[in-house]
């Protein structure tokens, strides 16, 4: 089912979450430990991530180096198929510009169809670690809207070589926001004028990133609907878990913390004390979210379910 429809369809606030493969050579069970345990929640769906392949240079017998490219992680398509294969339950893959021609994009579109998947969250993905700036892959997709705009034309039917009739697709399209505003962004008015882009490309939903503040995301909703931004926007929340947390988030995805939560976490002196703070902020930051309507709380567990299960046991 779509994710839109399982939205239309919900009486209150829905649960889902969003899990990390494995890394290389890890196997199955190692995503199922982390979905087990949120199961009895009964979220209608599971997002899973793609992480882009990354460069290393290795040396050669005549001295020269040699560019490979290293995969750590495996991709979605299996992954996604192996869950709604085990669970009956929707599972929702990222599909990323960076690394993919158009070529490769359709050929994983086909073959999601072909295993009865049918939403995807179309984003441009991060650059790789030896980029500065996002590089999009020869004849690939600099922007997601582009990549949007792929996944829409096979939804009518329209693929990139016309050899063959070929049926229709139908993706339910998903989108990212940035209730802090994305970091290239030179402010949250341009920010706001390309996601309506992509929701004019046919994006039907919108998830955030995380964010710790929900006035920060109530604020952006309304700015949202202020430029004709009607689909339904998903809170994305993130309990901190580690002492790295207090650092590594605010850095790498551009994001703040309130002063009294990071007053809470100055406290902390071991990794169980910031959990417990971050499962009694995910608490009421979810409390607050819920009794606002939000169409669902969705959580980044980062393959790690036990801080986001105490949360929804207090909250759902």
């Amino acid at each position: 089912m779509k994710v839109v429809d399982h939205i239309k369809k919900a009486n209150s606030t829905l649960f889902s979450f969003e899990i990390l493969p494995p890394l290389k050579g890890k196997s199955i069970q190692s995503i199922y430990e982390g979905i087990d345990p949120l199961m009895e929640f009964a979220p209608p769906f599971i997002n899973v991530t793609y992480h882009r392949e990354e460069y290393v240079y290795r040396e050669r017998e005549n001295g020269l180096l040699q560019k490979v490219s290293i995969r750590k992680r495996p991709g979605t398509v299996g992954i996604c198929a192996a869950i709604m294969n085990k669970y009956n339950i929707d599972a929702i893959p990222h599909l990323i510009c960076g690394g993919f021609s158009k070529e490769d994009t359709e050929n994983a579109l086909i073959d999601l169809q072909f295993l009865g998947i049918d939403n995807v969250l179309a984003l441009r993905g991060d650059p790789i670690k030896s980029e500065t700036t996002f590089v999009p892959q020869k004849d690939g997709h600099g922007f997601a809207v582009d990549l949007i705009n792929q996944i829409q034309d096979m939804n009518s039917g329209q693929y990139l070589y016309d050899e063959q009739e070929s049926a229709a697709t139908n993706f339910c399209i998903g989108c990212a926001g940035y209730p802090e505003k994305h970091f290239e962004q030179m402010n949250m008015k341009t920010d706001l004028k390309y996601l309506k882009m992509k929701v004019d490309a046919g994006a039907e939903y919108i998830i955030t990133q995380m964010f710790f503040d929900n006035q920060k995301f109530f604020d952006f909703v309304k700015a949202c609907r202020a430029v004709g931004i009607n689909v339904p926007i998903i809170p994305g929340l993130k309990p901190i878990t580690t002492m790295k947390h207090i650092t590594f988030l605010p850095k790498f995805f551009h994001i703040d913390l309130p002063e009294q939560l990071s007053t809470e976490l100055e406290k902390c002196s071991t990794n169980a004390d910031v959990m417990n703070v971050g499962i009694e902020w995910g608490i009421q930051q979810s409390r607050e979210l819920k009794e606002a309507g939000v169409p669902v709380i969705h959580y980044y567990t980062m393959g790690k379910s036990t801080a986001v299960k105490s949360i929804v046991a207090s909250v759902f």
